[in-house]
């Protein structure tokens, strides 16, 4: 299959490796030359970790959209979740077709409905977009032109914005962690990354200004308090996937399902023991300033359309509301102004059963 991937970062690159190594055909890009060119100098991209040591070639490495999506079945998103509603606003503009599904790996909370609002306001008719629960990989850029990989989901959740059987079916083609659930809300509701990292970014955030983020987060930062935090923050998640009729896992069993906590691991009540052994995320240092992704993504998009999402089914988040009045504090972000609110997502207004009649497209 020829894919158009979108986004150079360690998600895209492993992307760029596990989509290569099953024989499909990549045209890849981003918007940074000064991101592409170590790519272009080799090819694709230099690679080590779970899908073992090599060089993946593109078929294409370009900073211009229309020539990445020319004649491809599917585009794919690795960006971060901050990126989307300007991706789907490039991808009306370049032309993509309304009848070739997008696939956001990862869509995180909100996603496919922010993506789906974007397009839409841009003038586009939408097409099928397809939304992961979760990035399918574990991975960094530790030097230009290459990824280590250390973690590949065992499963993450996928579903499309209004149903749609054979895009889930393309999905999985590509991705054999895509794992389908009822509608995007469920897949929403699985974003494992706002429970694990905005307890420990908020009741970390002075050591990591102090030290430049010269800490494990996963370890040293995940002590008994933040996993208190954290596992309140899971109840409030699991409370609001009810509401809208999803009984999901908590944190540590869906993070299982994933990889990053180990198979053998069955007290899944011990938060902090299960997280903090898991191999694939043991090294990960913590943020390095109040500006990284897991204070910019997680919460403006993450802890934000959660609350907004858990308005609409009528649950209270006291601990996800105090998480996000801290960080937007503490960071001095206002989210609501660049972040996935009810009315970014479409969704301002809605009735739980309204909004339940628009994801599965009833």
């Amino acid at each position: 299959m020829k894919v158009a991937l979108l986004g150079a970062g360690g998600g895209g690159a492993s992307a760029l490796v596990e989509l290569g190594l099953a024989g499909h055909q990549v045209n890849w890009w981003a918007r940074s030359e000064e991101t592409l060119d170590p790519h272009k100098e080799i090819g694709g991209v230099d690679y080590e970790g779970v899908f073992g040591e090599g060089r993946m070639e593109a078929a294409l490495i370009t900073t211009a959209l229309d020539e990445a999506i020319a004649h491809t079945e599917a585009a794919i998103v690795t960006l971060p979740t901050t990126a989307h509603a300007g991706v789907a606003r490039a991808l009306v503009a370049a032309g993509w077709p309304a009848d070739k599904p997008v696939i956001l790996n990862p869509g995180h909370t909100g996603g496919a409905l922010e993506f789906a609002e974007a397009w839409r306001r841009a003038g586009g008719t939408v097409p099928p977009i397809v939304e992961f629960s979760t990035l399918t990989y574990v991975a960094r850029k530790y030097a230009p032109g290459s990824v280590t990989t250390t973690g590949k989901a065992g499963q993450v959740r996928s579903a499309v914005l209004g149903g749609g059987d054979a895009e889930l079916e393309l999905a999985s083609a590509l991705f054999a962690a895509a794992t389908p659930v009822a509608d995007v809300l469920a897949s929403d509701l699985c974003n494992v990354n706002m429970v694990l990292h905005a307890p420990g970014a908020v009741l970390g955030a002075s050591w990591a200004e102090a030290t430049g983020g010269d800490f494990t987060f996963y370890v040293q930062g995940l002590t008994d308090g933040v996993a208190r935090v954290m596992e309140q923050l899971d109840r409030e998640r699991l409370a609001v996937a009810r509401a809208f009729g999803h009984e999901l896992p908590n944190l540590i069993g869906e993070m299982q399902r994933i990889g990053t906590v180990e198979a053998d691991v069955t007290d899944l009540s011990d938060y902090r023991a299960a997280v903090s052994g898991g191999v694939a995320n043991a090294k990960i240092k913590a943020p390095d300033s109040l500006e990284h992704r897991y204070y910019r993504e997680d919460f403006g998009h993450g802890l934000l359309p959660f609350i907004e999402l858990a308005a609409i089914a009528g649950v209270e988040v006291p601990i996800a509301r105090s998480l996000y009045a801290i960080g937007a504090a503490a960071t001095g972000n206002d989210y609501r102004k660049t972040g996935r609110t009810a009315e970014a997502m479409g969704i301002a207004g809605m009735s739980k059963n309204q909004l339940i009649e628009k994801v599965r497209g009833q």
